[in-house]
């Protein structure tokens, strides 16, 4: 059996216990993530409905709709793929805002459209991996396989994403001192712990890494490429500004594969390939967000452009 044909029996070492510790630390990222979140971004929304509605656009119909379209044409192992779609399904990441900050993008709006893409997440995240997961006839048997209820998926979602964000709009409102002076500790502390985590994970199944790392991360550099590309294109054909723009592509690029990675060892047992992705997917889309903002930033200074 090669390598490509072996990930789909692989099934990655994760205790219960562990799994809790993980939903533990998804649940502070999720904390700290929201405190920069007021009810006055939702409010935005509607104020200034365009750009929101791009960026979620991007995120929730043309990436996943775009990665089923990629499994297709490089045509990956089935769990990689299912893998694929799921971290497609999910909302933006952690480190979307930071990133658009040094990309010298619209910080303002990569916070709202982390907001509603949380939200509407709760709903479409078990729905695009239903509905792309079971289209593609090789990731279908998979999913059928683990007999995945959409609706216990739903309130897992609800848990680890509805919770802490109603609870943080919350503390906001309620305490705004500590809100503002707690959410640059929380962020910078919760990703420092997810990578931790990330890396602990690994070297638990260390063997299993060297082995399909390589396979793993040419798919993972394919994919995430494609989300860059996919939220900056669909911003300017849209028309926005290249702040937007920038911000568009980077809250699309960014996604939280933490969230993936608890879905996948709740619902999917650890299986190899979609843990594989998830978890390679968390390394690098820092290393690629920090690589494209460096550039734009740079960009701009060649320019010089000023940060506005």
């Amino acid at each position: 059996m090669d390598i490509s044909s072996s990930v789909d029996q692989l099934r990655l070492n994760f205790s219960p216990q562990s799994l809790v510790l993980l939903n533990v630390i998804l649940g502070i990222i999720m904390f700290g993530i929201a405190l920069d979140i007021k009810v006055s971004d939702f409010v935005d929304v509607f104020r200034k409905p365009k750009a929101p509605l791009i960026g979620l656009t991007g995120q929730f119909i043309l990436l996943p709709a775009f990665t089923y379209l990629l499994t297709l044409i490089i045509n990956p192992r089935p769990s990689i793929a299912l893998g694929m779609i799921l971290v497609a399904a999910c909302p933006g990441g952690n480190i979307s805002n930071f990133i658009t900050y040094l990309a010298r993008g619209n910080v303002s709006l990569s916070i709202t459209m982390t907001a509603i893409s949380t939200a509407f997440a709760v709903v479409m995240t078990p729905f695009n991996l239903f509905f792309w997961g079971t289209l593609n006839h090789r990731t279908a048997p998979i999913y059928h396989a683990v007999s995945v209820d959409p609706l216990q998926m739903f309130m897992t979602i609800v848990l680890i994403l509805g919770i802490p964000l109603t609870l943080d709009i919350y503390v906001g409102r309620r305490y705004p001192d500590f809100a503002a002076k707690a959410k640059r500790p929380f962020k910078i502390g919760s990703i420092i712990v997810f990578i931790l985590f990330v890396v602990i994970a690994i070297k638990a199944n260390w063997q299993y890494f060297l082995k399909y790392v390589g396979y793993v991360a040419i798919v993972v550099f394919i994919h995430n490429a494609t989300a860059l590309i996919t939220g900056y294109l669909a911003a300017k054909i849209a028309g926005l500004d290249d702040r937007d723009s920038r911000a568009v592509s980077i809250e699309v690029g960014i996604q939280n594969s933490a969230l993936g990675l608890v879905l996948i060892f709740t619902f999917f047992h650890g299986l190899g390939g979609m843990a594989l992705v998830a978890a390679w997917w968390g390394v690098w889309h820092i290393i690629a967000g920090l690589s494209v903002a460096t550039f734009w930033a740079w960009r701009d200074r060649k320019r010089g452009i000023g940060v506005e």
